[in-house]
């Protein structure tokens, strides 16, 4: 009974490190971007690892070899798509335009077995609640709705109204959990010494009582200690409970 379990144990344990390899080999896109082809993989992953998991009659060996084929399949398929627009179409299909002008076209409507109903959803989750507002609507080879509203329907940009904005890049991770990001700190043209003397200011000493801390692009500092210091949490202070 306990050399079961533990056979069990180490069998789920094995099958899920493999998966997780497999799984970045395969690429981001399997999970961020999925189509019809990433699903059907995802699908058949899945089933093989818990049969690997599950089924003690059957080979471990069969099962790997199995994850190991599709994971080259996979990529395989990948790397052809990048080259090629016939394959792309054949395995993600590609984008049908459900509104062009401001109209809905029914017959792509109906290619994609889409109903009004699951139109007025999508487009509802795109904060569009009138279809006369929408001037394209394109059904993404992921599932996603992309809409592009009509131009007196968008809100005002500052280059609408002529006005100069300030550049606004992306905060650079200068501590995480009490370790300094020395390769940020030397793309933002710092040092350690500079960073020690902001911290200072704002009475902190030591890197390690650092949670967070972040610099933006006009060179403010945010910064989130991590003292250990901390009186006993109300109920429903910091969330709901």
């Amino acid at each position: 009974m306990l050399n079961e379990i533990s056979h069990s144990v180490l069998r789920v344990f094995a099958s899920y490190l493999l998966l997780l390899v497999l799984t970045r080999a395969m690429g981001r896109k399997l999970i961020s971007q999925m189509t019809f082809f990433d699903f059907v993989v995802g699908v058949t992953v899945g089933s093989v690892v818990v049969n690997i998991s599950v089924n003690q009659k059957r080979a471990v060996t069969s099962g790997i070899t199995v994850l190991l084929a599709l994971t080259a399949f996979t990529v395989a398929i990948d790397y052809l798509n990048m080259k090629t627009f016939f394959s792309r179409k054949l395995t993600n299909s590609e984008p049908v335009t459900i509104i062009e002008n401001g109209k809905i076209v029914v017959e792509n409507l109906t290619k994609v077995r889409l109903t009004l109903d699951n139109l007025m959803m999508l487009l509802r989750e795109q904060s569009v609640f009138n279809i006369s507002d929408v001037e394209f609507a394109i059904f993404e080879t992921n599932g996603k709705l992309s809409v592009l509203k009509k131009s007196q329907k968008q809100p005002v940009t500052p280059s609408d109204l002529n006005i100069q904005t300030k550049y606004s890049g992306l905060t650079r991770d200068i501590i995480i959990d009490g370790r300094v990001m020395e390769e940020n700190l030397t793309g933002a043209n710092l040092d350690k010494n500079w960073l020690l003397d902001k911290l200072k200011e704002n009475n902190l000493h030591k890197v390690e009582n650092i949670f967070y801390a972040g610099l933006d692009t006009l060179g403010n500092l945010y910064i989130s200690s991590n003292s250990s210091k901390r009186s006993e949490e109300k109920h429903g202070q910091h969330g709901i409970e």
